[in-house]
């Protein structure tokens, strides 16, 4: 009876750690990116940061809460949410769009640099 409790509890463990990896390995974009990722503004209420995403390059799976994302040149977005779901865009310089809070990775599948500034809302988590 010993060895089933003991497999039991060991199987309940492995399924909380799959279940918990993806919010355990979603960190911050200026943690997980440096060399992409500046940070111009760190506030109370609000984050600012400068992104610059070379072709072929990526930011590893990352966390948000509110945040509206400006691009200061467009490019072509590979972006893949901690669900697994991939969408490619393809921006133009000048677009804004506001984003709720979101786990993903980006990748510039585009052939230009990208340049975006991302403000994070931290009074909205």
């Amino acid at each position: 009876m010993a060895v089933v409790n003991r497999r039991y509890v060991q199987s309940v463990l492995v399924a909380l750690v799959y279940a918990c990896a993806g919010a355990v390995m979603a960190q911050d974009m200026a943690a997980v990116s440096p060399s992409t990722t500046k940070v111009l503004i760190d506030k109370p209420d609000v984050r600012v940061m400068e992104v610059n995403v070379k072709p072929g390059e990526g930011i590893p799976m990352h966390s948000h809460p509110e945040n509206v994302v400006y691009f200061v040149t467009g490019g072509k977005i590979k972006t893949t949410t901690s669900d697994g779901k991939v969408t490619e865009v393809t921006r133009k310089p000048g677009e804004v769009m506001w984003s709720a809070p979101i786990t993903h990775k980006n990748e510039n599948v585009g052939t230009t640099e990208e340049k975006v500034i991302v403000i994070e809302l931290k009074s909205a988590k």
